[in-house]
């Protein structure tokens, strides 16, 4: 449920926004999520200058491919559970009240892995820059974000073919 106070300030539930399940990643990367439930709060309140994100991810499940931002600064609040933080250093555990910054154009590549046997929480925010790339080490993967619009290719710029998508 979502309130208007004076025509300026949104309040909601978070919970009773829809979660959005999808990926915009190509195949097979798409399969990578499976798992990642997004309650996307920015849009329902009306927030333009950067994304926030309410987030279960279920046991086995991931945030994302590892991936970085060259200009996108990414932040992380673990709500409830147990999830590890997957970056060029390893696998790091974090839990309840940990907050996780990654700053914009640092080439280490990360993800939250849930390898808990329970359901994990977390909030994510992040900034959306309208032009960027994001560079996935670990996948044949680049993201080039054109006037906010994602284009994934392969790293070698060729298009995913549709027998991809």
């Amino acid at each position: 449920m979502t309130k208007n106070i004076d025509n300026k300030i949104l309040l909601t539930d978070t919970l009773s926004i829809e979660p959005d399940s999808s990926s915009l990643y190509p195949k097979p990367f798409d399969q990578i999520v499976k798992g990642r439930h997004r309650h996307r709060v920015s849009n329902v309140v009306g927030l333009t200058k950067f994304g926030v994100n309410v987030v279960r991810l279920e046991s086995g499940a991931f945030s994302s491919a590892r991936h970085w931002h060259t200009k996108q600064d990414e932040f992380i609040y673990v709500l409830a559970g147990t999830l590890t933080l997957v970056s060029d250093e390893g696998h790091t555990e974090i839990s309840e009240g940990t907050s996780v910054g990654f700053p914009a154009g640092v080439s280490n590549g990360h993800q939250i892995a849930n390898f808990s046997k329970s359901d994990a929480w977390y909030i994510e925010v992040g900034d959306r820059p309208s032009n960027e790339i994001v560079t996935y080490p670990d996948i044949d993967m680049l993201n080039t974000v054109d006037n906010g619009k994602p284009f994934f290719t392969h790293k070698d710029g060729r298009a995913f073919s549709e027998e991809s998508n």
